[in-house]
């Protein structure tokens, strides 16, 4: 989409979307400008905002007056997604849709089918994780269209280039999930990218020419990504090829559902306990609401340091509350004690988060963190990375290794992160473990719009893939491996030892395409069979065709496909195997006759977890 006016750039978040764009048409340097969101603020009223809250409000027959919900580009919506959404949406949470890019992502639900709001009523409304993202990136064109489209019809962001980000740690379900909510949304010259890279592509934006006085050959550059609803940890390595520096994604963490909505929720039960000690006991609705309300009191506390406490307040149930109102204080020593010393502990290198729930029975939903503590976790994510980077030799310009293998320097994103005593005490964390390393104290990279970062990186990224701006080589963020059942004698009550086949090395990169040598396969057509598929963040030396036999310890299992494969029923066809990594990023592996006359793709979104 060379051609295309505009690059469009798009987080699709878990708690806020945005947008960003540049304009191709302003001259050699175009700059990167985001674009204002309007939305329902409040009934019947209309106002752009820098970011559209990642809610939905579905509201039932006559809860709304006519016309309120109403767009300029429909009258006739008959939901609301945005601000209105959020802030009114948690006083009816049975109405209310959020979290929809976490069930997205989440393999334990059939992510096609109607199931937000989650705790909905079996009559109330409801949709699927899927439509809700196509519905937030359907309003985001809708706004576009309104204003930059009006009166030139080339200018609607369908006919753009489009850069959809996603988290590094998503895998090629969620991709593929992702790619179909933006192709029913109408984006059709897509391209995705990692948040965690476009919040580092904001960084050099920002920083033009002047970035490569502040790294050095050989910096190991931790991007943390802490949002509302994900962390997400990334390595970006810093070397130098003909002579310029370059830089590499490493290493990408694992996927955790973890962020300032379980903060929110934190501070909310910590309240709530203060009401239960004043006799008013909270029902679920109305911790959904009090969550919401600490939230405010948390930005106000942490966003000023002259600010040592803040009112909750939350809608009170029968006749004995005055003015049908609780009111509570959160004080800084309640946040600090909370969010510090809760999700940010002081910890060691070593340490080791909790990873099993012990409960046998647990209630269905988003399979949260088991841990809160995200220095934990990226204690975890550190160690991990450099026993799997100890072998790998030094950039090139540098003549040693970094001696700690622990991250040099650390670029802050998401809104979590606006919160400076936060900033601090991982900054503090990682300088301790490095000092313990006889290593250099982190250096901060500072400059970019937490909540615009990876819109604006996104966009930036649009123009590097037109050869300007400074590239991150990458690739796919992990190894993806098809499980083989091992050709042995069935055994009473065990099952067949299954190997991982290599089908795409970590950094495979897009565009590209890799036959997998080696035996050949035999297919069954024209019955349900199911795919097993794997994947690892850590092994970087399998090659496509590497076959692995004791695969428990660094490669785990993802979603499976299942599938009836067109043919004869029964039928098994001698094939190989032929992997391609898409411009969009997606990943297809292809089953290919021994003649070549025939050929079959595995869809990986033909079975959810979990589904019958």
């Amino acid at each position: 989409m060379a051609s295309s006016r505009f690059v469009i750039g798009i987080d699709l978040g878990t708690t806020n979307c945005a947008l960003a764009y540049v304009d191709t048409g302003k001259g050699d340097s175009p700059k990167c400008e985001a674009l204002p969101i309007s939305q329902v603020v409040n009934p019947g009223v209309v106002e752009e905002r820098s970011l559209l809250p990642s809610f939905m409000y579905l509201p039932g027959p006559n809860e709304q007056p006519a016309g309120s919900l109403k767009l300029p580009w429909d009258a006739n919506r008959d939901y609301c997604a945005g601000e209105f959404a959020r802030n009114f949406g948690s006083q009816v949470p049975t109405r209310l849709v959020s979290s929809a890019k976490s069930w997205l992502c989440h393999p334990g639900v059939d992510r096609r089918s109607a199931i937000l709001p989650w705790k909905a009523p079996e009559d109330g409304r409801k949709i699927s994780p899927l439509d809700a993202c196509m519905r937030y990136l359907k309003h985001m064109a809708e706004a576009w269209n309104a204003r930059m489209a009006k009166d030139v019809a080339a200018h609607r962001m369908e006919l753009q280039d489009i850069i959809l980000t996603v988290p590094a740690s998503f895998d090629a379900v969620a991709r593929e999930l992702t790619v179909e909510a933006a192709r029913s949304a109408g984006f059709e010259n897509l391209t995705l990218l990692e948040e965690p890279q476009a919040a580092f592509y904001a960084w050099l934006d920002v920083c033009g020419e002047s970035w490569r006085d502040q790294v050095r050959i050989g910096d190991l550059i931790l991007v943390a990504d802490l949002g509302g609803g994900t962390t997400d940890f990334t390595l970006i390595e810093v070397g130098e090829e003909g002579g310029n520096l370059s830089l590499t994604r490493l290493a990408v963490g694992d996927h955790l559902l973890l962020g300032g909505d379980n903060m929110d929720l934190a501070l909310a039960h910590a309240a709530g306990q203060a009401f239960a000690a004043k006799g008013a006991k909270l029902d679920a609705a109305q911790m959904l609401q009090l969550a919401h309300s600490a939230r405010n009191a948390k930005e106000a506390i942490l966003g000023n340091p002259k600010v040592n406490s803040a009112t909750v307040t939350v809608l009170g149930r029968g006749s004995k509350v005055i003015a049908g109102t609780l009111k509570g204080e959160l004080t800084r020593a309640d946040v600090e004690r909370v969010i510090l010393d809760g999700f940010f502990p002081e910890c060691g290198r070593d340490t080791e988060p909790v990873r099993q729930r012990t409960t046998g029975l647990q209630e269905l939903g988003l399979p949260y963190a088991a841990d809160a503590a995200v220095t934990k976790h990226l204690a975890a994510f550190v160690t991990r990375q450099a026993e799997h980077l100890a072998n790998r030799e030094p950039p090139k310009g540098r003549k040693k290794k970094t001696p700690t293998g622990l991250p040099t320097a650390i670029l802050f994103n998401g809104g979590v992160f606006k919160a400076n005593p936060l900033r601090e005490r991982l900054t503090s964390v990682l300088s301790k473990w490095a000092k313990e390393a006889k290593g250099e104290a982190v250096r901060v990279l500072e400059g970019t719009d937490l909540d615009l970062s990876v819109a604006r990186g996104a966009a930036y990224y649009g123009l590097v893939r037109r050869g300007k701006g400074v590239r991150i080589r990458g690739g796919t963020a992990r190894a993806y491996y098809i499980g083989v059942e091992t050709a042995m004698p069935a055994v009473p009550g065990m099952p067949r030892p299954m190997k991982a086949l290599c089908v795409a090395p970590f950094g495979m990169e897009e565009g590209t395409e890799a036959d997998i040598p080696g035996q050949e396969f035999g297919l069954v057509t024209g019955e349900q069979v199911v795919f097993r598929f794997l994947g690892s963040s850590l092994r970087r030396e399998d090659a496509a065709g590497t076959v692995v036999e004791e695969w428990n310890q660094d490669i785990e299992e993802l979603s499976p496909v299942s599938a009836t494969l067109e043919g004869q029923p029964g039928r098994v066809v001698p094939v190989h195997l032929h992997t391609k990594v898409t411009e969009v990023g997606q990943l297809e592996v292809w089953c290919q006759s021994r003649d070549g006359k025939e050929r079959w793709k595995l869809e990986y979104s033909v079975r959810e977890k979990g589904e019958e």
